[in-house]
């Protein structure tokens, strides 16, 4: 079923037309009379990729999930089912009351997945610290809908772009945004629920929190922040830039000294989110465009790094570095893969991310050099904690203390990874494709 929904998400992205800005596959259906607040859904060249990206993860998480998940299996299976269906509703409504509903409703289906699923006896803790924090966020964003409602009597996106609030309105309409987005990006100082939820969740679960949950943060920003409130934005601009720029590198520092695995992909996770806003609020082609893309990369790259730890937590039950060394000459295939998806990490020219990384730092350069300079060191301690982390779990002496046998991919964990590999690679050597819707 999760297949048939990818490939149909893919005629989307077929028959779509590049040369309209106009939203295409449009659908309307009443939803609350006497109110004008309707269902409305379509698609554009920002939702397209992020729908095709939601449908893309749903089967690799149903396949990690078949063998390593033995209580519950039915469940397990709907809560994903659920999830793909609010997340595509999500990128694609064209209300912003609708936008909020599903917006919200993701939080249940991933609360459950990591307070049953999850790994760890934190997983209690974790599951309400992810549902307390973006639901206290949200709080604000709600409030700010309503009272949009009230002023132009719609919640209809289109209607609302050619709306023009006061500048007193956008700065504060848009602070209560920027409250429900921030969580979800996350930024600094709001980013401490994501380590925990990622570290207690399963690995299908991490997939889906680092591939496409962290993306509704900066999607809401692009979608409605930046256009609806244009004055606002500038206005805080500064403010997002210094934000930025702490949280790129303060948790690369904190990704340095890390010793579990889940919480380096996580923390990096968290500087890659940051590169994507500082590119948003550069507000010129060159950083939007780079934004998207590196969303999109690091959708593919950070889940296939999350599966990668996830073949070793489901061989040794464990994800502390110390245990780990020498696996290169154990795992040889998933050593070579590993290192693949680490290199693709790290930004390196031929993969998916230099390309989002390079239009983010040129579209940050014409907006302010010492901002697009001080993110350029992202980059720098992206390979560095990349790196050492490679070389700690595959280099090095090998533990026969901790960890008897070994066991390299199968068939199954190969044919999940390829997918990734071709998508990074594509994405690095022809962005066009990519580029021009």
């Amino acid at each position: 079923t999760s297949l048939i929904t990818f490939l149909y998400s893919l005629f989307f992205w077929i028959r779509f037309e590049n040369d309209t800005a106009k939203f295409q596959f449009v659908e309307t259906i009443r939803w609350l009379p006497y109110s004008n607040i309707n269902f409305y859904i379509g698609i554009d060249g920002i939702s397209l990729f992020f729908v095709i990206l939601t449908t893309f993860l749903t089967p690799i998480c149903i396949l990690v999930g078949f063998y390593s998940v033995k209580s519950y299996k039915k469940e397990y299976m709907i809560a994903f089912f659920i999830c793909e269906s609010f997340l595509i509703a999500v990128f694609c409504s064209l209300d912003l009351l609708i936008f909020y509903v599903f917006f919200e409703s993701v939080l249940i289906p991933m609360f459950i997945i990591i307070g049953v699923w999850g790994s760890r006896q934190r997983k209690i803790k974790a599951a309400y610290q992810f549902f307390l924090y973006t639901l206290m966020g949200s709080l604000f964003m709600l409030l700010a809908i309503l009272f949009i409602f009230f002023q132009t009597g719609t919640t209809d996106l289109q209607i609302l772009l050619t709306t023009e609030f006061s500048e007193r309105r956008q700065i504060l309409l848009w602070i209560a945004f920027f409250a429900s987005f921030s969580v979800k990006v996350p930024m600094v100082p709001v980013h401490i629920w994501l380590p925990e939820a990622h570290v207690e969740a399963p690995t299908a679960g991490s997939v889906i929190l680092a591939g496409i949950l962290l993306k509704l943060g900066t999607y809401g920003f692009l979608r409605f922040s930046i256009p609806m409130f244009p004055e606002a934005t500038l206005y805080f601009t500064p403010f997002i830039y210094t934000l930025s720029v702490i949280a790129i590198i303060y948790t690369s520092l904190t990704t340095i000294r890390q010793i579990d695995l889940k919480k380096i992909i996580a923390y990096s996770s968290v500087a890659h989110m940051n590169f994507v806003t500082i590119g948003m609020f550069s507000l010129n082609i060159q950083g939007i465009e780079g934004s998207i893309l590196l969303m999109l990369s690091h959708g593919l790259v950070s889940s296939a790094l999350f599966l990668c730890v996830g073949a070793l937590y489901d061989r040794h039950k464990t994800r502390i570095v110390k245990y780990y060394g020498g696996l290169v000459s154990t795992m040889p295939i998933f050593s070579t893969i590993f290192l693949f998806f680490t290199l693709a990490n790290m930004s390196l020219p031929g993969t998916s991310s230099f390309i989002g990384e390079f239009l983010i730092l040129v579209g940050a350069f014409q907006r302010n050099s010492l901002v697009a300079t001080l993110a350029a060191l992202g980059m720098i301690l992206g390979a560095a904690y990349s790196l050492w982390l490679y070389n700690r779990v595959v280099f090095g002496n090998f533990k026969p203390n901790f960890i008897l046998k070994f066991s390299d991919l199968n068939r199954r964990e190969v044919l999940i990874f390829l997918p990734f590999i071709v998508g990074v690679l594509w994405m690095g050597v022809y962005p066009e494709v990519f580029l021009e819707c």
